[in-house]
């Protein structure tokens, strides 16, 4: 069976998600006990379910020490199972809930020591969401939607799914630094050194995908340096993820907007590794 967790912050888009993956045809459950994955799995395999997609969050804490050997079972079964964890940071988080005027999950739950005359705030929940979550998150791939417009994060799921059993992913994505560096970047590189197009009015309006950017790039004798030393950390330490069992590496490129020089060395690497290696590309701030 080909089945799908997705995890992570309140807010961040695990209902997206979900909703994309049911619409792909997979058999969608929310908010799960982790405790009743294997016994569902058993189920639904029964009765010859063969995409399972599961919604698990921070309100089955109990049990969410589990969720690591259910796992790992599921994979000795000869289940493809898949884990993708959404994450914000605080400030979005807030934000979507102001807009959406809905109370974060942990709200309603006490602790054992709590006054009900005192319940935790918004932030608070935040934080002991991360601190519950901290080693579920260790276990996929992390997906950032600080910035993400539901559109785009509908679409980087779709291209998650697509992506068939394979021994490692490579991701590139570019981004722009005044907007924040992506939460799900395994490496980060600062491409700001190189000159920007910007400043040339005929470059100003296009991206790095674009062939006046692309030719305006190559003629910099800098740019072609930083690619190689780029190239060459990666290729002298992706064998090493390979050997840890890594499912994802994600490998952000900054420039200051985000338009022309991280887009352009995104593709350049994307291009580089695509014969060899399942690379997924993405632009972070182009629509």
């Amino acid at each position: 069976m080909r089945i799908v967790l997705i995890t992570g912050i309140s807010g961040s888009g695990k209902s997206v998600a979900l909703n994309v993956l049911e619409d792909a045809g997979f058999y969608c459950v929310d908010n799960l006990p982790p405790a009743l994955l294997p016994s569902l799995v058993l189920t639904l395999a029964t009765d010859g379910t063969s995409m399972l997609a599961v919604a698990v969050d921070a309100r089955s804490a109990e049990s969410l020490v589990d969720l690591p050997a259910n796992i790992k079972t599921l994979k000795d079964q000869g289940h493809d199972v898949k884990v993708v964890f959404l994450t914000a940071n605080t400030h979005s988080l807030v934000a979507r809930f102001s807009e959406t005027r809905r109370s974060h999950p942990l709200s309603h739950k006490l602790r054992p020591d709590e006054n009900p005359a005192s319940r935790r705030t918004l932030v608070e929940c935040i934080m002991e969401e991360r601190e519950r979550l901290s080693a579920i998150q260790q276990l996929g791939h992390v997906i950032d939607t600080s910035d993400l417009a539901a559109h785009k994060l509908r679409n980087w799921i779709k291209e998650l799914i697509a992506i068939e059993r394979a021994p490692l992913t490579l991701f590139f994505e570019s981004f722009a630094f005044k907007l924040g560096v992506p939460l799900d970047a395994d490496f980060v590189f600062d491409v700001r050194a190189l000159p920007n197009p910007y400043y040339d009015l005929t470059l100003r309006p296009l991206t790095g995908m674009d062939a006046p950017v692309i030719a305006f790039l190559d003629a910099q004798p800098s740019a072609a340096d930083l690619l190689a030393d780029i190239l060459a950390f990666i290729e002298k330490w992706l064998p090493s993820f390979k050997t840890d069992n890594r499912s994802y590496l994600t490998v952000a490129l900054g420039c200051t907007g985000g338009q022309h020089r991280s887009v352009y060395m995104a593709e350049r690497l994307a291009a580089h590794f695509a014969p060899t290696e399942r690379v997924v590309l993405r632009h972070r701030e182009q629509s």
